[in-house]
C-alpha cells in the first residue's frame, strides 16, 4: 500500500529531473505539483486538457517515472491523499455538478461555491504548510535590514496587505508599486543584508520576475510566496512558501495566501517582540 511519503518522494524525484524533462512533460509536472490533492478525482483527458498536451504525453510522464501508466501513478495518489482530499472531492464535483445545470443559478448559491472554495484552499493550507520553510521565511525576514515587496495584478493586494502589516514592526518595508512603470527605479537599491518578497502565480508576472533577478543579482534573499516549486520563482528563491488557493468557476480565491502572509507577520513580530499599540489619537484608524 502506498504511503503518503511515496507521493512526496515522486514529487521530489520530479523536482529533480524537471529541466531535464521535454516542454510537454514540464507543463504536465507542473499541473501534477499544483493539483497534486486532488489528482485522485481527475481523468487523464481532464489533465491533459489542463495542461495543453495530448493525453498520451500524460502516459508517457507517469512511464518516465516508472509507472505502467497514467493509471497506476493515480493510484499513488489515491491511497496516500483519499482522507486529506474528501473536502476537495466534494467541492469538485458539486462543482462541474452545478455547471452542467441548466436553470439560472441563485446569486447566493455563487456565493456559496465561492466560500466553499475558500475553505478547501485553507484546508490545503493547513494540511501541506511545511513548517521548516515557514521558520526559515520568518529568520530571513528577522534578519534583513530592508525587506521589498512586489507582488503584480491580482497579487497585489496580498502584497500590499504585507507591506502595510510589515510596516508595524521595526523593519524598513518597501512596497514596489510599479506606479508609472518603475519597478526597476523601485528595486534598485536593495542589497545584500535585504530581502524581497515576491508574491506570483502563473502565469507570473514578468514585473516580479524582474525584481526578482535583480534582488539575486544585488545578493538580496528573496522570499517566493507561490503555488509550485517548479515555476520561475523556484529556481532563484533562497526560501519558497507554497500555497494553492480554491477556485470556483475558473477565479482562483485569495484566502489561503492572504491567510499565509498574515501569520508570516504575526510570527515574524513574534520574533521580534512586538507590540502593536492601538491607535489612540482622534480620527485615526486601528486596523
Amino acid at each position: 500500500m502506498a504511503k503518503r511519503n511515496e507521493v512526496d518522494q515522486l514529487m521530489q524525484r520530479i523536482k529533480e529531473d524537471f529541466e531535464s524533462l521535454p516542454r510537454q512533460l514540464q507543463g504536465v509536472a507542473r499541473y501534477l505539483e499544483q493539483h497534486r490533492g486532488s489528482i485522485m478525482v481527475r481523468r487523464v483527458n481532464e489533465i491533459a486538457g489542463g495542461c495543453g498536451v495530448h493525453p498520451s504525453a500524460v502516459v508517457r510522464f507517469a512511464q518516465r517515472f516508472g509507472y505502467s501508466g497514467f493509471t497506476q501513478m493515480q493510484a499513488v495518489f489515491r491511497t496516500a491523499y483519499t482522507e486529506r482530499t474528501a473536502p476537495s472531492r466534494s467541492y469538485e464535483e458539486r462543482i462541474r455538478t452545478v455547471i452542467a445545470q441548466s436553470q439560472p443559478m441563485p446569486a447566493a448559491s455563487i456565493a456559496a461555491r465561492f466560500i466553499d472554495a475558500s475553505r478547501a484552499g485553507l484546508d490545503e493550507l493547513s494540511h501541506g504548510l511545511d513548517e521548516k520553510r515557514f521558520d526559515k521565511a520568518v529568520d530571513l525576514l528577522a534578519d534583513a535590514e530592508n525587506i521589498y515587496v512586489v507582488g503584480v495584478r491580482r497579487s497585489f493586494a496580498i502584497a500590499s496587505y504585507i507591506a502595510y502589516a510589515l510596516q508595524h514592526t521595526p523593519k524598513r518595508v518597501h512596497l514596489v508599486s510599479g506606479l508609472g512603470g518603475m519597478e526597476q527605479q523601485q528595486i534598485r537599491s536593495i542589497g545584500k543584508g535585504d530581502a524581497l518578497i515576491a508574491i506570483s502565480f502563473p502565469p507570473y508576472g514578468k514585473e516580479t520576475l524582474t525584481c526578482v533577478r535583480v534582488a539575486v543579482e544585488r545578493q538580496a534573499k528573496v522570499l517566493a510566496i507561490t503555488e509550485s516549486d517548479l515555476g520561475p520563482l523556484a529556481q532563484r528563491a533562497s526560501v519558497l512558501l507554497k500555497v494553492t488557493e480554491g477556485s470556483a468557476f475558473a477565479f482562483r480565491g485569495l484566502t489561503s495566501t492572504m491567510c499565509l502572509c498574515q501569520a508570516l507577520f504575526v510570527a515574524l513580530a513574534y520574533r521580534l517582540q512586538l507590540n502593536v499599540e492601538e491607535t489612540s489619537e482622534p480620527g485615526e484608524f486601528d486596523d
